[in-house]
Parts: structure tokens; C-alpha cells; sequence
């Protein structure tokens, strides 16, 4: 139902200390600030298209832990070589990771930022060595052998420069209060389609057969509520589609959730508050 050359856009962060903030995308994750302009910082790789939007919003509430909003971002790497200079840059700037997973589609660093937003940074592995399960792919959560990833480089290669040209926003993860209504809102009404299912507490969707541009938990938010409006976290992200028609066609299956016609695109709002900017490639 949805294009599978569907991908995720900008993500739109609303923080207290700004500075603070855009400080950390650069010297930590190696982003860019790209535009800034009074309250507003865009991030991203050197001559791309921004990743990350950070809203200065210092008088905001912030968001009861007990509440639905973002898991965490995901920033795709080109490849695994890009994944070791990341894990360099991290230890370098000497944040901690909160975890490193190998789940089989792909290799991924996790850490947040000084506010609290969850952050990965992955490489895929080729999609001919995905495996399926019946319908399902198969994912899993194991260690990842960070020395075998740092093993890409030369030993006497230093962490230089920033993330490179063709690093994207690979998905978005978000914290729901049930799966069941938010399937029904991602999948039925806007037709992105279930790659697992089976992973507990968990679902996963994706255009194109991609292993997912949207994860959903109920792993600490099982019947949460939304957090605040106007709360520091997740304020929006954009789900790109190729042209406007079918933009305007996702945004006609969402006519339940009473979508806003904004400048940039269409604004839905899921089951649980998390908002979704729905923009037209082709502009």
C-alpha cells in the first residue's frame, strides 16, 4: 500500500540547553550543523540533507519516564569500516555506549544524549544474508564483538572528521502503550508492512522489504500515557515519501486521526501521541 521507495526524514528534538545539545551531535556523533538560526539547530553529514532538528525549548516539561515518545533514533552508516570510526568517535569524545547489538540484519552502537534521547548508529549487512522465517525476517538481539568491528581499521587510524556523505536516518523506534492499536494506525490505516511480529513486546515495519523503518515497544510504556504536550523528547519525524500524490494518499488513510496540512507536509498524530510529518519527495 505504501511505496517501497519510502524512507524516514528528519527528526525533530525538542531540548532545553541547545547549545548543549548541537555540541554533542557534533563532537560525539560527528554531525554537522548545517543551519542554525535562532532557536533552531539542523544536523547532519557534510553536503546532505539534515538528520536531526533541534528545537530550543528550555521552559518545557520533561517527559514522565512512565510515558509513551521515542526510543531512540537510528543512524545508518554506510558500512561496517564508517560503524568502527563511529565506536572510535564515541570513545574518543569518552561517552559511554548503553549497549552494542548484533541483530543479524544489521550491527548497531547505542548511547543518548545528555537529555536522555536514545541514539543508534548501525551498518547493515547485505540483504542477501538476511534470513526469513516463513513471513517473517529473522532478527535477534546478541553481543556484538566490538573488537572485531574496531578490527575494520588500521590499528593506526585515528577518529577524524565527521560522519560521512550517505549516512541517513535509517528508522525511528518509538515507545507505544499497546502494539495491537499502534499496528493499526502504521500498518492497516498508513500500509507500512510487518516485517516481525514475533519479537516480544515488539513490532516492526518497513517499506520495500527493508528489515524496518519504524520499531514500536511496549517494553517500559505497557499502557503509558502520552508524555505532556509540548515536552522535551520527540517532537516529530518525517516519513518521506517519493511524490505528493502519495503523500496526499497516505495522508487520506489517516483521516481518523485528524491530519494537519502544514507548509512542510501532512501531521498525523498515532494512538499514543507520537507525532509523524508525512512530506513529498519530489517536494
Amino acid at each position: 500500500m505504501i511505496p517501497p521507495d519510502t524512507s524516514i526524514g528528519k527528526v525533530r528534538l525538542r531540548v532545553a540547553d541547545l547549545d548543549d545539545l548541537t555540541t554533542f551531535y557534533e563532537r560525539v556523533l560527528g554531525l554537522e550543523a548545517v543551519d542554525r538560526g535562532g532557536d533552531v539547530t539542523r544536523l547532519g553529514a557534510p553536503n546532505d540533507e539534515p538528520l536531526i532538528e533541534l528545537v530550543g525549548a528550555p521552559d518545557a516539561p520533561r517527559a514522565p519516564s512512565f510515558s509513551t515518545g521515542l526510543f531512540h533514533l537510528a543512524i545508518l552508516v554506510p558500512d561496517r569500516a564508517e560503524l568502527a570510526r563511529s565506536l572510535q568517535r564515541v570513545a574518543g569524545a569518552g561517552w559511554r555506549l548503553t549497549g552494542a547489538s548484533d541483530h543479524l540484519v544489521s550491527e548497531a552502537l547505542y548511547l543518548q544524549d545528555p537529555e536522555g534521547n536514545g541514539i543508534e548508529i548501525y551498518r547493515d549487512r547485505p540483504r542477501e544474508e538476511w534470513r526469513r522465517n516463513g513471513d517473517e525476517l529473522v532478527m535477534a538481539t546478541l553481543p556484538l564483538d566490538l573488537e572485531s568491528v574496531l578490527g575494520e581499521l588500521d590499528p593506526s587510524e585515528r577518529a577524524a572528521g565527521g560522519m560521512p556523505g550517505g549516512t541517513t536516518m535509517g528508522h525511528v523506534h518509538l515507545q507505544v502503550a499497546d502494539i495491537p492499536a499502534a499496528e493499526g494506525f502504521y500498518n492497516r490505516a498508513l500500509g507500512l508492512d510487518v516485517m516481525v511480529r514475533s519479537y516480544p513486546g515488539a513490532l516492526f515495519l518497513s517499506a520495500g522489504g527493508y528489515h524496518h523503518h519504524l520499531g514500536l515497544n511496549t517494553w517500559q510504556s505497557q499502557g503509558a500515557p502520552p508524555p505532556p504536550d509540548g515536552a522535551l523528547g520527540l517532537d516529530r519525524y518525517e516519513l518521506v515519501l517519493p511524490n505528493a500524490a502519495e503523500r496526499d494518499s497516505a495522508a487520506d488513510r489517516l483521516a481518523g486521526a485528524d491530519p494537519q496540512r502544514l507548509d512542510e507536509g501532512v501531521l498525523a498524530t498515532d494512538p499514543y501521541g507520537n507525532r509523524v510529518l508525512l512530506t513529498a519527495r519530489d517536494g
